[in-house]
């Protein structure tokens, strides 16, 4: 009975063993086909026969872990044919198909009346009709033929795609002409290929000459030409919707990353229109691989009170025709500008990482349902992060951030919160407090019912009792050692996002560190509800954003709005500041803190600059971590009524309490 118990598991392992050994047979079959196999034949379609016939029958397994454009390809295809039936799609040079049945993965083949899968190769059109047949695919058709001269039988489709074929078809000019001939003028043309840039190409493809060199000799072993020129006519005929440009691995070839892109376009709507080319940016130096910020530091609520936004104020509030310019930080305060009314908001930020934060926020808003949106940004987690990525978000986002975002999905699962420099400085002083036994201490201050509570827990800790009561030798010794170990530079620039030029500038007022967080930290506790009102701290302490308790993006109504179309008057760019200001004229301009972090030369031209920009009448808003910051009068002698709206003396100024003044400025008319 033992021996008979164990011959299951025993056969299992046999089988799988022998399952393993014989896929790794396949490949090698596969790969010595690739590197040494024929290609012989006086005409294309013999040629290709001569280097698939031998490798047709283990093509798919091999080419899964080698055609890594495929399925963001069809995705992003998908995503954008979701809603729509009885659709027409031609799958040029479709092979065995296997296309097909990946498609099925992202839109129900119920959605396409008729799906043809166009191939020169005999052997490869056989591994098709097997696999058609297997599957029972009734609107699934195989035709061998030469996709330069293939007829759509419907006279138009909706979707045509060159998976990995564009590349090896010699009369390329004709099969694009051809294929896009016979596109429906609200059809998708969709290609996924190896390539290598041209000499001179646009920042996202470039490469350097010796990769160009390299791989293209490489693919020309076994004709296949990877060159620019493919994609350089395709831009003459469609115009671009969707572009990446990325590497993947080869198997069983360690090191060596293949290039490859994923391009999708339609017919154009305005054959005048300038195509446009995504940037390449890079973080400025010492800046982290990430961002600093997942939410926006700078309470909004005094914001729209000053710039004459609030609901209340018939006279001034902002208006569809408002240009406003913001820097992103978390993004959060951008939305909620739009959610006031801003035509048109630009958020701009130098750090790359921040910008594809907002970006993700906007494409799941203008994508998602409320519930997965709250997910991703109220709770911080979300269980299916991988699956949604790829559906619905990633087909949608730019280069950029689809190339942050595809390696950082697992921040959706530690929790989003935690992430980033700030992120993880919460991460670190939650960490301490639970070693200190304070977590539950938190716990409470956070969920506390009212304020008074709330000032009853905040008093009653033991450490906040001991820095208000305890001995001041020990005191100032106590906040000393803290402020080496927590609050040096080091980990306030990676942690906190404050940079030496602003530690200076909170120097210069006299003030130590350890004094300017504290009277943050406690101004906040005696004079602002966290439950109820200050979702800024609820989030640091807990993690995660509650309904009643959060930025205005994420409450449900306010979530409509956006979704609605209010979303669409949000432009995102990553570059500098002056670069965004001088792009257009401002009626309205929130500089944040970001004046502290920089030079006397900058304050200058930024000064000049936005009484060149900024439209009579128009607002300025900064913070300041300076009670007086110096260059508030560069910024009135450029033309502004400057006035400081609050400072810190009390110790308390909005639910964000990091700053020690408020600004406005008010760009005086011309004749003034």
């Amino acid at each position: 009975m033992g021996r008979g118990g164990d011959a299951g598991p025993l056969k299992l392992k046999r089988t799988f063993s022998l399952e393993s050994l014989s896929s790794v047979k396949d490949d090698l079959v596969v790969l010595r086909h690739l590197w040494f196999g024929s290609k012989k034949g006086d005409s294309h379609a013999q040629r290709l026969e001569s280097f698939y016939s031998k490798q047709a029958s283990k093509y798919d397994k091999f080419r899964e872990k080698f055609l890594w454009g495929r399925r963001p390809m069809l995705a992003a295809a998908a995503a954008r044919l979701r809603d729509r039936h009885d659709l027409i799609w031609v799958d040029m040079g479709g092979g065995t198909g296997e296309n097909v049945a990946m498609m099925n993965e992202y839109l129900p083949l119920s959605h396409f009346k008729a799906v043809y899968i166009v191939d020169l190769c005999h052997s490869l059109c056989e591994q098709s009709r097997l696999k058609v047949e297997a599957n029972g695919w009734k609107n699934v058709h195989v035709i061998e033929g030469d996709a330069c001269e293939f007829v759509v039988p419907e006279g138009a489709a909706d979707l045509i795609t060159f998976s990995y074929s564009l590349s090896m078809i010699p009369p390329f000019h004709d099969a694009v002409d051809n294929a896009v001939g016979q596109l429906a003028q609200d059809g998708l043309l969709g290609v996924a290929d190896f390539f290598v840039s041209g000499k001179y190409d646009t920042p996202m493809r470039q490469m350097h000459w010796g990769r160009r060199f390299f791989w293209r000799s490489i693919f020309d072993i076994d004709n296949i030409d990877i060159g620019p020129e493919r994609r350089a006519y395709l831009e003459t005929k469609l115009e671009r919707q969707w572009e990446i440009n990325s590497e993947g691995s080869i198997p069983w070839v360690p090191y060596l990353r293949a290039p490859f892109f994923v391009w999708l376009g339609r017919p154009w709507v305005d054959a005048g229109k300038q195509a446009h080319h995504e940037q390449k940016v890079e973080a400025p130096a010492l800046f982290p691989p990430t961002f600093l910020y997942t939410q926006s530091w700078e309470d909004p609520e005094p914001d729209m009170k000053v710039m004459r936004i609030c609901p209340e104020d018939t006279v001034m509030r902002i208006c569809p025709e408002d240009t406003v310019l913001t820097l992103t930080s978390g993004g959060c305060n951008a939305m909620n500008l739009l959610l006031h009314g801003a035509g048109h908001v630009v958020s701009v930020d130098c750090n790359p990482a921040q910008s594809s934060l907002l970006e993700l926020k906007q494409v799941a808003i203008q994508q998602l349902d409320y519930e997965d949106v709250w997910q991703m940004f109220g709770e911080g987690k979300h269980p299916h992060i991988e699956r949604l990525f790829e559906t619905r978000l990633a087909p949608f986002l730019s280069q950029k951030a689809f190339n942050f975002w595809q390696t950082r999905l697992w921040y959706f699962k530690q929790g989003l919160y935690y992430q980033g420099g700030m992120g993880k400085l919460c991460w670190v002083l939650q960490t301490l407090a639970m070693c200190c036994g304070l977590h539950f201490s938190a716990k409470r201050l956070a969920n506390a019912p009212t304020l008074q509570e709330q000032r009853k827990q905040w008093d009653s800790l033991a450490l906040v009792y001991f820095c208000k009561n305890g001995p001041q030798l020990l005191v100032w010794l106590f906040s000393k050692l803290l402020a080496l170990l927590l609050f040096n530079r080091f980990v306030l620039w990676f942690g906190g996002g404050v940079p030496g030029k602003q530690y200076a500038l909170i120097q210069q007022d006299g003030i130590p560190i350890e004094k300017y967080l504290a009277r943050t930290v406690d101004g906040i506790a005696e004079n602002s509800h966290l439950r109820k009102s200050n979702y800024f701290y609820y989030n640091c302490i807990t993690g995660h954003f509650l309904r009643d308790n959060c930025p205005s993006y994420l409450r449900q109504a306010e979530f409509a709005k956006l979704q609605g179309g209010l979303i669409n008057g949000l432009t995102i760019a990553s570059g500098f500041f002056l670069d965004e200001l001088r792009a257009r004229k401002y009626t309205k301009v929130i500089l944040m803190d970001h004046v502290d972090w920089l030079g006397d030369a900058y304050v200058q031209e930024l000064a000049a600059t936005l009484a060149q920009q900024v439209l009579p009448g128009g607002i300025v808003i900064w913070r300041s971590a300076s009670l007086s910051p110096p260059y508030a009068q560069a910024i009135a002698d450029a033309g502004f009524a400057v006035t400081c709206l609050q400072r810190a003396s009390d110790g308390y100024m909005d639910r964000v309490n990091m700053y020690s003044s408020f600004y406005m400025a008010v760009r005086k008319s011309k004749t003034a």
